[in-house]
This record gives structure tokens, C-alpha cells and sequence, in this order.
């Protein structure tokens, strides 16, 4: 089977900031048949048209007047079943000791935790294509890298490319934002009571029957691997 991979994330800055905005860094991916590709772009493109979404859509554009194209975008992608699958990982920067795990190089750690949300997921005799939302890296052959680590943890599996794509050029890649900066604003306790994001955060946690938050690696629709740093058993 050929699979396509949609990826973004939220808040990337975590590991250098001395101002963080938020807790967690999230790292999403959404994970769909080859073959459905072009079925499921003109079902949001029909959506766009629908609602007069001009341009790009992402999660920061969501707003009072445009929060019924974000619901009408949920619904759809729940419609899908497990067709279309979510699954993000998000990690707790505090946790995260670069100097003794990573080499003390944040670009290494973040695309470490990369390869986790992806790993998992890749199974045996299946050929994938994984798109990452475009990112200036300090190393350039960093997806390279990536690509690498995936193909050798995977020796069943062909990984065809690891490659960035800008968002603006893929509406998928749009609905991947989406995605995944509702999982950070829920994970990270960010949503204000009663504006437009918490209720579609909201709606999407109704059609889902739960609140989005960590779910066990079993769960195929909307996965949300809350990852511990500090051991434990």
C-alpha cells in the first residue's frame, strides 16, 4: 500500500526560547492512502469554495466569522474514519536535556522527536511519501537524515522521500496545521473559554466522543503521544 504523510508542528522554537509560550512542542502528522490524495483535495477545496476561504487556512486564522469552515473541515475529516489518521507527539521542553541526549544541538533534538511521531506508524511492505511543512534548518541535509533513520529502522517498509513543501502549494498540508495547532492549544491548556477556537477544539472532542489528549498507541484517528521524559515506570 502507498501512504502519504502530511506533517507540521507547533511551537518549533521551545528547545532556544527563554520566553516559551507554551510547554509542550508538538509534532504532528497525518497520514493518508496514496490513492485518496486527490479525492480528499477537491473535498477541501469544495469546502473552501463553499465557506469563501480565500488563500491559506491554518489554525491561527481561525476566527468568530470563519469558525464554521473549521467545524465543516472537522466534520469532514471525522467523516473519513480511519481513512485519514492523526497522530502527533508532544513534548514537554523541560524535560528535554539537549546537553546529554542530543549533543547539545536543539535542530538534532526537534528532529529526533521527529522521527518518533513517524516511526511508529510505518509498517511492513508499504511504500511511504512524507511532506514536511517547509523549515530553515541550520544543517541542510537534516530530512535527508531523517529519510535515512526511517529507512534503516524500517527495512520492510520503503520510504520514497522525505521532503519540505510550503503550505501555501498543499491544502492538505493546511488541514495538517490544523490538526495539529488544535492538539497544542488543548495539550498545552491554551484556549481561552467561549472564542472561536475553543469551540472548534470543542466540536472536533464531540465528534471524537473525548477530549484530545494522550491516547494509547492503539487509537488510529486522532493519536496524541504525550511522551515522558523523566522515567518512571
Amino acid at each position: 500500500m502507498n501512504i502519504d504523510v502530511y506533517c507540521d508542528e507547533s511551537y518549533p522554537d521551545l528547545f532556544s526560547s527563554h520566553h516559551p509560550q507554551a510547554r509542550c512542542l508538538v509534532i504532528g502528522s497525518m497520514w493518508l492512502k496514496s490513492d485518496d490524495r486527490e479525492r480528499f483535495k477537491a473535498a477541501v477545496h469544495e469546502l473552501r469554495n463553499r465557506y469563501k476561504i480565500g488563500g491559506e487556512f491554518k489554525w491561527t486564522k481561525v476566527s468568530p466569522s470563519k469558525a464554521e469552515f473549521y467545524k465543516a473541515l472537522l466534520t469532514w475529516f471525522h467523516e473519513q474514519r480511519e481513512n485519514l489518521r492523526f497522530r502527533c507527539i508532544a513534548i514537554d521542553h523541560q524535560q528535554v536535556d539537549l546537553i546529554h541526549f542530543h549533543q547539545n544541538d536543539q535542530e538534532l533534538g526537534f528532529y529526533k522527536f521527529y522521527y518518533q511521531v513517524l516511526h511508529h506508524w510505518i509498517h511492513p511492505f508499504n511504500r511511504y511519501r512524507v511532506f514536511c511543512d517547509f523549515k530553515r534548518n541550520r544543517l541542510l541535509d537534516r530530512l535527508h537524515t531523517l529519510k535515512a533513520c526511517l529507512t534503516n529502522a524500517n527495512l520492510a517498509a520503503t520510504i520514497d522521500i522525505v521532503q519540505s513543501v510550503r503550505s501555501r502549494e498543499s491544502v492538505l498540508l493546511q488541514l495538517a496545521d490544523v490538526l495539529v495547532g488544535l492538539a497544542a492549544a488543548r495539550v498545552n491548556n491554551l484556549l481561552t473559554p467561549g472564542n472561536a477556537k475553543e469551540s472548534v477544539v470543542v466540536h472536533l472532542e464531540e465528534l471524537l466522543g473525548r477530549k484530545v489528549a494522550a491516547t494509547p498507541l492503539s487509537e488510529k484517528k486522532f493519536n496524541v503521544f504525550k511522551i515522558n521524559l523523566d522515567g518512571g515506570w
